[in-house]
């Protein structure tokens, strides 16, 4: 039988890096949004910094469906929050999901189904038609323009975009 001795040099730095590893995935775990539930939807809020954006777009696939938010040309720097987004069924207008996005990208874990999606920020509300199939994530990405005044305008006008665009 071998038996082995430790010393305490290499149990110190088994012990560093035990507890370097940890500490890198407990930032690592406290970096991850949170996983929210909206009317019996299970949905995930983020990627205003560039680390959470990648961890979204990483796990995107394994999500139904994934909302895009964003301000067009000329805005750079500005990153929509607080987006409304209320989500119907396409064929009997019944509400889905209602809830406010609270960074750029949102995902959720919708039925197979279709659905009609508004997005409403600065008081412009975005409409498009996302269809749901069983195990193909789809995407969406609502564009506001850049000229439109966050916190919200008075008074609301609504728009619809053409989904297609946004599935490239």
């Amino acid at each position: 039988m071998t038996s082995f001795r430790v010393t305490s040099a290499v149990a110190r730095t088994l012990a560093t890096a035990a507890l370097t590893l940890g500490a890198l995935v407990a930032a690592h775990a406290a970096a991850n949004p949170p996983i929210r539930m909206a009317d019996g939807v299970e949905y995930m809020c983020g990627g205003a910094d560039k680390t959470e954006a990648q961890f979204l777009q990483m796990v995107s696939p394994r999500w139904a469906a994934t909302l895009e938010f964003a301000l067009g040309q000329g805005a750079h720097g500005t990153l929509p929050s607080d987006v409304q987004v209320l989500v119907r069924d396409k064929y009997n207008g019944k509400l889905v999901m209602e809830t406010t996005a609270t960074g750029p990208l949102m995902l959720t874990r919708l039925e197979p189904g279709s659905y009609d999606v508004e997005a409403t920020l600065g008081g412009i509300t975005l409409t498009q038609q996302v269809n749901v199939f069983n195990g193909m994530p789809v995407k969406a990405r609502f564009v506001w323009p850049s000229n439109i005044d966050v916190p919200p305008l008075a008074g609301s006008t609504i728009v619809t975009q053409d989904a297609s665009a946004a599935r490239r």
